[in-house]
């Protein structure tokens, strides 16, 4: 039987991407899990015959005396003189302060994304180890009333909890889980013999975007309502992912 372990989480590990309680969890699985010590052992083994391999080639030395002579016989030229007018340069100083700004925004968007990549993977990886024997749940509940009474205390922010049974999406439980570092609440829905799990963190500590998408098999959709962060992530439809949001957006 393949380990999800092997596929979802030993990666992150080999990279030392995972946080202190991940990896900590990961290696007493790593114990007794001799499908996740191979694929650890093949990986640590490819990246020493890549570390060994003769991949790259030292520049022949008439090589480097030609670019050495290029370089001290190219003069540098002396730059022009300009004169200022005012309004002269009004357009090229606006296209270099555009550019600038482009750049600015381009590099923003690209550590928002990295970071949402960062923060959905944790959740995947978080909703697939909830899935292991004895992981889903810390209070086993289809009361909502029973699973909200037990955030109280172990969090500093109190979760809004629902049953959607009728929808055909009943709450089975909640439980405390890490994400980013930081504790968050989780709760778990059925849907046709599948789980749902939510994850509840205040926006403030980490906001993501309303998107949604998949990752190795699962679906995630996560959206801000009020001052809180909400995600959703399973292996069922996306659809069925929207259908629970609109359920609890309409709460």
């Amino acid at each position: 039987m393949n380990c999800e372990f092997a596929e979802t989480t030993v990666h992150g590990y080999f990279d030392g991407e995972l946080d202190a309680v991940r990896s900590a969890e990961f290696e007493r699985h790593l114990e007794r899990c001799v499908e996740c010590q191979r694929t650890l052992e093949s990986m640590e083994s490819l990246r020493t015959r890549i570390r060994h391999a003769d991949l790259s080639e030292r520049a022949s030395p008439a090589l480097r005396d030609r670019i050495r002579k290029d370089l001290a016989g190219t003069p540098e030229k002396a730059a022009p003189r300009r004169v200022f007018h005012p309004g002269r340069f009004l357009v090229p100083a606006f296209g270099l302060a555009a550019a600038g700004l482009m750049i600015a925004l381009g590099l923003g968007w690209i550590q928002r994304s990295s970071r949402t990549t960062q923060i959905t993977a944790e959740l995947v990886d978080a909703h697939v180890r909830s899935l292991q024997p004895g992981h889903l749940a810390d209070v086993q509940s289809t009361d909502q009333h029973t699973v909200k009474p037990w955030f109280d205390g172990k969090l500093d922010f109190i979760p809004s909890v629902s049953d959607y049974a009728e929808q055909g999406f009943p709450l089975t439980g909640g439980r405390l889980d890490v994400i980013d570092g930081h504790t968050v609440a989780a709760m778990s829905y059925g849907r046709r013999k599948h789980i749902i799990n939510l994850f509840v963190w205040p926006a403030a500590r980490e906001s993501l975007p309303d998107t949604s998408g998949s990752r190795q098999g699962y679906n995630w959709m996560a959206w801000r309502a009020g001052e809180m962060q909400f995600c959703l992530v399973s292996d069922v439809s996306a659809g069925d992912l929207g259908e629970l949001k609109r359920l609890m957006l309409a709460r």
